[in-house]
């Protein structure tokens, strides 16, 4: 879990100016460990730098979140206040891979949650952030490092016999097509390494990985590690 600690530094500076132009809360004398983010949300704390006020997904009242029932009391997006000074990875210094201001979503229970200049905080490790979400719809998210972002496919509606299945019996899929994904992971010098696996991919992943979330027409997306991909089909 990432720290956090109290003192001066130089990217705390910097954050709370950013902050301050964007009419976000101060985060002088704020110091994150190297690979720590921070968000900001009435809701909650959101780890890594986050600001869970913003609302990433634009929800309206009367619309359905993106995120899965499980998910609605505990939003797991926000926007991004504050960021470490990244770290030394081999020779190469690598940098957090987003910066204050973008719009994230963020592994379910990850993070550590605080109170901070009278308001919630939560303070994740950069590898807990799923990806960049910029508009209301999950389909359009950016996933960040070794994450692949996979459509579900369709369960079937009924039994090779021709009997209606409810929804609860329905059997999970664990097949899917490729969306989008990340740069890859850093190898042991600091270096990306690209993904093998290409968008337009039909694949077979573990049946329990990853986070689940609902498309603003009603598909099923999941996002996952690539090592959860188990099989390129297609």
């Amino acid at each position: 879990m990432a720290s956090l600690q109290l003192g001066s530094s130089g990217a705390a500076a910097a954050a709370a100016a950013a902050a301050a132009k964007r009419g976000l809360p101060s985060f002088d004398g704020l110091r994150l460990s190297p690979s720590a983010l921070m968000v900001s949300s009435p809701l909650g704390v959101c780890g890594v730098g986050l600001d869970k006020r913003l609302n990433p997904l634009k929800r309206k009242p009367q619309e359905e979140y993106c995120f899965p029932t499980t998910a609605q009391t505990k939003p797991q997006g926000g926007e991004v206040v504050a960021i470490g000074e990244g770290r030394t990875v081999g020779k190469n210094k690598v940098g957090i891979s987003v910066q204050t201001g973008a719009q994230v979503v963020y592994s379910k229970y990850a993070g550590t949650e605080l109170e901070f200049n009278g308001s919630k905080h939560l303070i994740l490790k950069e590898d807990d952030i799923v990806g960049i979400l910029e508009t209301d719809d999950v389909k359009d998210l950016k996933p960040l490092n070794d994450r692949v972002l996979i459509k579900v496919a369709e369960a079937e509606e009924k039994t090779a016999g021709g009997l209606l299945l409810t929804e609860a019996a329905k059997e999970k899929p664990s097949t899917g097509t490729v969306i989008a994904v990340g740069p890859g992971p850093l190898d042991e010098e600091g270096n990306r390494k690209p993904l093998t696996i290409t968008p337009g991919s039909t694949v077979l992943y573990s049946k329990y990985a990853g986070n689940e979330f609902k498309g603003a027409d009603g598909s099923e997306y999941i996002a996952l590690r690539a090592s959860d991909v188990m099989a390129v089909l297609s």
